[in-house]
């Protein structure tokens, strides 16, 4: 039985969800329409969301959801996903698989263009992936080729290009080796880190993916204008080889931060999509059927720096996640069905025991008394009689900045800790807690498939998304192993196991497991909306 902590008196009722994280889809009615759609005098736009200016939108170089939003429009992989969300073949026409299952062989679409009209080819995705793994490119997202022969020693300077497991056979034919075999390799694909770029493109300019005028693409959109921290426009690609499937000629992402002020703007017309809602305005809106709510397969954490005061100590940073009331902050500031986390994995991630968070359990309970008792025993290790000064960060949105509050009052009442906060834009941010300038910082982090491999990767040792300063030999050894166990039921036992160490050190403290609210417009259609990432439009249509 968990003993509920003492009450907040400062829980706004203006809060919200949260934003884009490094970080049910409905249809809108259809007026009278021509065959195949809409009519014909509609004009095909729409105009969303985005809050925060995209850090980069380059493949290689990309950590974060609102990035990958923009790229998942304007480039397509080998596969793609389909409405539904399930990997298909995009780019590639065709794949065979070699009998040991760890040789890919794929032919591309002799019709796959770049955006100037120019021939995708093989050559283009060798290029591409070799980019990110190129030590001197310095992708944070480099280690999910990892799965691919001698890919992670060259990323780490151990190894040469030339004995990395990927070939252009010919300009249509490419050819991928893996370590071992990997049944989800056909979901990691549809990833933009595994996106093709343009050699020409990419080698005549090193600021390519910086400006509209200089940018290459090969997906149903292509860029067209970005006017920087103000929007971001991508036009339908007359040169995509499925152009027809493609209704909207022009979507724009504008850059709005404020939660009332892009509500309002929804209100008014302005906007026809709008995410992470007002918190004040959810209830109202609740039986709106322009309301949405989308389960998000992803975690909304604040990281512990373990190797700043006071979080180099492993009892202090479990009295601190004991001491936050994760259901009053769902009901009370997010407001919109969030589940809370007590763990890293979200719920939905299905195994042969049932859902794998389900099996799991949780790591801990919130217990106020207890969560003081640990607070003082880890100070005791320390030699502390004050505890060092805290500072919690978190990069600027309104749901951010309630939800940091609403914290910061639940430590203040259960711990009699006094922590300051301190807020950055989303690019400053990433850059700042990439440098490790910083004791307590809020991420979220959403699996680019469902399976709790993804989830749990962001802790690896090695990998760059890991801010932390935490390593543990023995997490990321079960880890290497669960990625190369063919019996799924083993391989999910080694990712309970690896959990199991993740909470017990706790360099994080899980909040909440991901719930997305919108509003939409009902002027629009075949929006398809996915778990693991937002809104994509390339089958959208206005139909009045």
């Amino acid at each position: 039985m968990k003993k509920w902590l003492l009450p907040m008196s400062v829980l706004l009722a203006t809060s919200t969800a949260l934003a884009g994280c490094y970080g049910g889809g409905g249809e809108g009615e259809t007026s009278s329409s021509s065959e195949g759609g809409a009519s014909t005098d509609i004009k095909q736009e729409m105009v969303v969301n985005a809050m925060s200016e995209p850090p980069a939108i380059d493949p290689a170089l990309a950590t974060d959801t609102t990035s990958g939003w923009v790229l998942d429009h304007i480039f397509e992989g080998l596969y793609t996903r389909d409405k539904e969300g399930n990997p298909v073949l995009g780019a590639a026409s065709d794949v065979s698989v070699s009998e040991d299952g760890k040789t890919y062989t794929f032919k591309l679409r002799e019709d796959a263009k770049w955006s100037d009209g120019s021939p995708v080819t093989a050559g283009d995705f060798e290029y591409a992936w070799e980019r990110v793994l190129n030590p001197e490119t310095g992708s944070a997202f480099a280690f999910y080729l990892y799965y691919i022969k001698g890919a992670e020693a060259y990323n780490k300077g151990e190894g040469k290009v030339e004995d990395v497991g990927i070939k252009a056979v010919d300009d249509t034919t490419f050819e991928v080796e893996l370590n071992a075999p990997l049944g989800y390799f056909d979901s990691l694909l549809t990833l933009w880190t595994f996106y093709p770029v343009q050699q020409k493109a990419v080698e005549e300019n090193k600021n390519w993916a910086a400006e509209a005028d200089t940018y290459v693409s090969n997906g149903p959109f292509e860029m067209t204008e970005w006017q920087h921290d103000s929007n971001v426009v991508i036009e339908k690609n007359d040169d995509y080889y499925a152009k027809d499937e493609v209704k909207m000629e022009k979507v724009t992402f504008e850059l709005v931060n404020e939660a009332s002020t892009y509500y309002q703007m929804f209100k008014t017309g302005e906007l026809d999509l709008v995410m992470t809602l007002p918190t004040d305005v959810i209830a109202t809106e609740k039986e709106n059927p322009e309301y949405m709510e989308v389960p998000y397969y992803g975690t909304y954490m604040y990281m512990f720096n373990v190797e700043k005061e006071p979080f180099t100590n492993a009892k202090v940073r479990r009295a601190f996640a004991m001491a936050v009331d994760r259901q009053a902050l769902v009901e009370n500031v997010t407001q919109a069905g969030e589940t809370p986390a007590y763990a890293m994995v979200p719920t939905g991630a299905e195994t042969a025991e049932g859902d794998f968070r389900e099996a799991g359990g949780d790591y801990f309970e919130e217990n106020a008394e207890e969560a003081k008792k640990l607070l003082e025993e880890g100070m005791a290790e320390e030699g502390w009689d004050t505890l060092p000064e805290v500072t919690l960060m978190y990069n600027t949105l309104e749901s951010n900045k309630k939800m940091a509050e609403a914290v910061q009052e639940m430590l203040s009442a259960n711990l009699d800790v006094n922590v300051k906060l301190a807020n950055q834009e989303w690019g400053t941010y990433l850059e700042t807690t990439k440098q490790g300038n910083f004791q307590m910082a809020r991420m979220g982090w959403i699996g680019i498939f469902v399976d709790p491999v993804v989830n749990l990767d962001y802790y690896l040792g090695d990998s760059p998304n890991n801010r932390t300063g935490w390593v543990n030999e023995e997490f990321d050894s079960l880890m290497a192993d669960a990625k190369v166990e063919q019996d799924e039921n083993k391989r999910f036992e080694m990712l309970h196991q690896a959990e199991e160490i993740l909470m017990t050190d706790m360099p994080f403290m899980p909040v909440y497991f991901y719930k997305n609210t919108y509003m939409v417009s009902q002027d629009y259609e075949n929006i398809a909306y996915y778990v693991n990432r937002y809104p994509y439009l390339k089958w959208a249509e206005k139909t009045k």
